[in-house]
C-alpha cells in the first residue's frame, strides 16, 4: 500500500500509524543509526578541543570552532537543493553515509596524535557537511514514505529518535571515555573512529531498504541536463526556490521564527558550554565537566522526547502557529526561571525547556516546508532552510563569545535573551497569525493539513 492510499483519519493513534508504514520505518533506521555516528564523531570532536586537560579553549575560540565547522556548507548549502532535486535520494543516503565512513578514519588519526593541523578540520568540514546533505535529503524523501496528512506526526517520530540518537551517541562516547578509555587525545580518537561504523551501516540499510526511485524525486520532476550545466544554473536555481519559499508565506514566517529562535540558542548555547565546563568546574582540570555535560544532552533529549509526543495533538488542537509562539514565549520564562540562579540542576531545566522549544517548532517547521512546497523545489527549500539553520547558530554563539565572561555567568545577557524569545513569540503570533486566519490553508492554520490530519 502506497502512502497516498492510506486514510489517516480511520488511525486514531497517529504515531502508531507512521510506524506501522515499513518504509517509513527503514527510513528512520537509517536516520537513527547515522546519527549515533554523528554523537560519537561530533562528541569526539568537540571534547578534543574543550574537556581535554591538554588544551582549553575560551569563548571565541569555541564560536570559531563551530564557524569553521558549519559556515562553509552554509556557504553552498542553497546550492546543494539543485542537486536533491535531480539526484536519487536513496543514492545520496547511501554515498554520503559511506564518504563519512571513509573520512572519519584519517580524522581519528589526526586526533590520536595531537597534532595542531588545519588537515582534520578540513576533513570534519566535508563530514558535517555530507551529514547536513543526507538530513536534508532524508527531510525532502519523507513524503515519499507517508501520506500528505501524517507528515507532523512522521517529522515529530522521524526528528526526535534522530535527536535521541544523537544525544545517545554523545552519551555512548562520554561513558567509553570515562569508563573504558581515557580523557585524552587518544580516547577521544577512539571514538571517533567507532561512529564510521554506524556510518557505513546506515548506508548499507538504506541501500537495501529503498527502490533507486522510491524515495524521489519523481522522474516527471527530476532535473535533467549535464552537472556542469545543473552548477551553471544553480544560482538562478537557488532564486527559484527563495521566490517559492517568499509566495509560501506560512512557512516563510515558520523558517523566520525558527531562524530567530536559533539566533538566541546560540547564545544560550555558549552561555551553557562554559557554565558547565568552567563556571561550576572549580580548578584548571575541566576533564570531570565532560560527564555534567552529557547530563545537560540527556535533558535535551528528554526535552525533545517530550515535545514529539506534546507538538502533534496540540498543533492540531490549536493550530500550528499558536503552538510556535507559545514555546517561543515559554523558553523566555524559563530561562528565567531556570537560568538566573546559576544551578548546575537547575539549568538543566532550563536546558529541557529549551530544547522542548526547539523540537516543536521544528517539526512545525518541517511539516509546513514539506506540505506547502512544491517537490520539484523540495530539495532547495530544505537546504536554504538549513543554511539559515546553521547560520544564525554561529551568529548567536559570536553574538555570546563577545558579551558572556570567559565563566559563563551573565544575568545581563541572559535576561536579553530571555525578552527576545518573548518579544520574537510576540512577533510571530502577529504576523503568522494574521496569515494563517487569512488563508486557512496553511500547515499552521485552521484549514491545514494538522486540522486535516483530524476530520
Amino acid at each position: 500500500m502506497s502512502a497516498s492510499t492510506i486514510a489517516p483519519r480511520q488511525q486514531k493513534h497517529y504515531v502508531r500509524a507512521v510506524l506501522r508504514q515499513r518504509s517509513f520505518r527503514r527510513l528512520v533506521s537509517v536516520r537513527v543509526i547515522a546519527q549515533i555516528g554523528d554523537g560519537l564523531f561530533q562528541g569526539a570532536l568537540a571534547g578534543s578541543v574543550l574537556f581535554n586537560p591538554q588544551q582549553r579553549a575560551g569563548g571565541m575560540a569555541i564560536a570559531a570552532g563551530f564557524a569553521i565547522l558549519l559556515l562553509p556548507y552554509s556557504l553552498v548549502g542553497p546550492y546543494v537543493g539543485v542537486f536533491l532535486d535531480r539526484w536519487r535520494r536513496r543514492s545520496i543516503v547511501s554515498v554520503a553515509n559511506i564518504a563519512r565512513a571513509l573520512l572519519v578514519l584519517p580524522i581519528a588519526l589526526y586526533i590520536w596524535g595531537g597534532e595542531k593541523s588545519p588537515i582534520p578540520f578540513l576533513l570534519a568540514l566535508v563530514v558535517i557537511g555530507l551529514n547536513r546533505f543526507f538530513l536534508a535529503g532524508l527531510s525532502a524523501a519523507t513524503p515519499h514514505v507517508v501520506a500528505d496528512a501524517t507528515l507532523v506526526t512522521a517529522n515529530s517520530v522521524a526528528g526526535t529518535l534522530g535527536s535521541l540518537s544523537y544525544s545517545l551517541g554523545i552519551g555512548a562516547g562520554a561513558t567509553l571515555i570515562k569508563t573504558v578509555l581515557a580523557t585524552s587525545f587518544h580516547g577521544y580518537a577512539l571514538v571517533a573512529a567507532l561512529a564510521a561504523a554506524f556510518y557505513l551501516a546506515s548506508a548499507l540499510i538504506g541501500r537495501a531498504s529503498f527502490g533507486p526511485d522510491e524515495l524521489g524525486p519523481d522522474a516527471t520532476d527530476r532535473r535533467g541536463g549535464s552537472i556542469l550545466a545543473a552548477l551553471v544554473e544553480t544560482s538562478r536555481g537557488t532564486v527559484a526556490g527563495v521566490r517559492h519559499l517568499a509566495a509560501k508565506r506560512g512557512a516563510a514566517y515558520l523558517m523566520l521564527a525558527q531562524g530567530t529562535f536559533r539566533l538566541l540558542y546560540g547564545v544560550v548555547l555558549l552561555a551553557c558550554l562554559l557554565l558547565f565546563r568552567t563556571g561550576f568546574n572549580h580548578g584548571d582540570d575541566v576533564t570531570g565537566s565532560f560527564g555534567t555535560i552529557a547530563n545537560a544532552f540527556l535533558a535535551g533529549g528528554l526535552g525533545m522526547l517530550l515535545a514529539s509526543f506534546v507538538t502533534p495533538p496540540v498543533a492540531r488542537r490549536i493550530g500550528g502557529w499558536r503552538w510556535v509562539a507559545i514555546v517561543l514565549a515559554g523558553t523566555g520564562v524559563g530561562i528565567l526561571g531556570f537560568g538566573l540562579p546559576f544551578d548546575p540542576v537547575l539549568l538543566l531545566g532550563a536546558v529541557f525547556i529549551t530544547n522542548l522549544a526547539a523540537q516543536g517548532i521544528k517539526i512545525v517547521t518541517d511539516t509546513s516546508l514539506q506540505h506547502e512546497c512544491a517537490d520539484e523545489y523540495r530539495g532547495r527549500v530544505f537546504s536554504i532552510n538549513d543554511t539559515a539553520f546553521n547560520l544564525t547558530l554561529v551568529a548567536g554563539m559570536y553574538v555570546g563569545a563577545l558579551t558572556l565572561p570567559d565563566t559563563g555567568r551573565s544575568a545581563a545577557v541572559l535576561c536579553v535573551v530571555a525578552a527576545g524569545y518573548v518579544l520574537a513569540a510576540a512577533g510571530y503570533a502577529a504576523l503568522g497569525g494574521r496569515w494563517a486566519r487569512r488563508v486557512g490553508d496553511d500547515i499552521a492554520g485552521p484549514g491545514g493539513a494538522l486540522r486535516r490530519a483530524d476530520q
